[in-house]
């Protein structure tokens, strides 16, 4: 194998791989349409062909037309010659004789000339009128084929639509489950991220709920949540003591109204210090009565 050879074993072989790379990437929308477009052009040219080739079938019937009437005309001039030379000889004028039959001779061989042609006319209006009725079923088929082509184009655009939408569907089913690029993490991969840092923050907070200093904590706000209760008891007791009238002795008393109506208080009532040191606060230099 030669070096040209080899060249060009090498240039079909890349030419196809660029073909097959073209084929691969082409849209099938424009390729469809390339078809189409030249489909048209194909019929066009064919109506351009059979269009000429019935305009020289008109062209023959004229020529024939024309041919015929002066055949006729060249019959009549034949017959218009020979009468006149027989009324010349009847007349004794024999030089005129001679002169009209030389014109009906020459008409005759003009009448011999035009008959050929006539049947060359004939023959080649005939040829002609075969071609063009070829031409014209030639047009009509190819109009009829070009409709179903275009009628198959229309179904072919259809399933593309239908073939892209479905791939678009098909990505995006596939896109739930796989990781279409390294920038674009899937679904199962942000649900297993979102799972993994709430169930840390679970166990951290399950683990900061069981250590001494979070009992701790819990311990001091319930006590000052106590304190706070009985503070808001005591105030509750004395604005309603001051707001009743003085019935007795322990009633005018301001010791009375803190610690409340005077009544014994049940044996399960807590006093608290604070209760007991708000009682002394407000009645300095009165004697409050033992509690019962």
């Amino acid at each position: 194998m030669n070096v040209l050879d080899l060249f060009r074993k090498r240039l079909r072989y890349f030419t196809a791989k660029t073909n097959s790379r073209f084929e691969e990437r082409a849209d099938p929308k424009i390729q469809l349409e390339q078809a189409i477009t030249e489909v048209q052009d194909q019929h066009r040219r064919l109506v351009e062909q059979a269009a000429n080739v019935v305009a020289n079938h008109k062209q023959h019937e004229l020529q024939l037309n024309r041919a015929l009437e002066e055949l006729e005309k060249t019959n009549l001039s034949v017959r218009q010659a020979l009468t006149m030379a027989q009324q010349a000889e009847q007349a004794g004028d024999m030089a005129k004789a001679n002169e009209y039959n030389q014109t009906a001779e020459a008409f005759a061989n003009r009448l011999v000339a035009t008959e050929n042609q006539v049947n060359e006319l004939k023959t080649l209006s005939l040829q002609s009128a075969q071609a063009a009725d070829q031409a014209r079923t030639a047009v009509q088929q190819n109009a009829l084929a070009l409709q179903q082509k275009l009628a198959e184009r229309q179904k072919l655009m259809s399933q593309l639509d239908q073939a892209k939408m479905q791939e678009q569907l098909n990505k995006a089913m596939s896109s739930l489950s796989d990781t279409v690029d390294q920038s674009a993490p899937s679904l199962e991969q942000v649900r297993s991220k979102i799972e993994a840092r709430y169930a840390k923050a679970l166990g951290t907070s399950e683990l900061s709920g069981q250590t001494v200093e979070s009992r701790m904590l819990e311990v001091q706000q319930a006590a000052l949540g106590s304190e706070a209760r009985s503070r808001l008891d005591a105030i509750r007791a004395q604005m309603l003591g001051t707001a009743q009238p003085a019935t007795g002795e322990l009633s005018s008393q301001p010791g009375a109204a803190a610690l409340g109506t005077g009544s014994p208080e049940p044996a399960d009532a807590e006093i608290t210090p604070a209760t007991q040191t708000l009682a002394q606060l407000e009645t300095p230099n009165v004697d409050s009565p033992p509690p019962a």
